[in-house]
């Protein structure tokens, strides 16, 4: 049987390492997630990497449980917590709705490529 306090014993005394592999590629393979999305990939790559992107996030929030467990409620905590969250939430709704989750993404980069050509008019590059 899985023991669950010596998991979290283990996370606690590895939060650095912990947080320094989870953070970025939390971040990353999410990117990625949206990238493949905006690509149009197939289905089957973007469950595959939301997947991964998912485990990540899991984690990561698994992770701040861990420490909310023995009463450790620190900003860096819900930071985490938030992160980690966002990011899960983002890849489900990558696997849900692609095609929702495409139109956002788009609606982002246009209003950018305008906001971008305002200030160059503006003479501020």
């Amino acid at each position: 049987m899985i023991d669950l306090t010596t998991i979290a014993e283990f996370s606690r005394a590895n939060c650095l390492e912990i947080c320094a592999f989870l953070v970025p590629f939390n971040l990353l393979a999410t990117l990625q997630t949206l990238i493949f999305i905006g690509l149009n990939r197939p289905a089957s790559q973007i469950v595959l990497i939301a997947g991964f992107a998912s485990l990540y996030s899991g984690l990561m929030v698994l992770h701040v449980f861990s420490w909310f467990m023995i009463g450790v409620v620190m900003i860096p905590t819900y930071i985490l917590l938030s992160l980690g969250t966002t990011c899960l939430i983002i890849n489900i709704w990558a696997v849900q709705s692609p095609s929702r989750l495409k139109f956002v993404i788009e609606k982002i980069v246009l209003d950018a490529q305008k906001m971008i050509a305002k200030v160059q008019k503006l003479g501020f590059n």
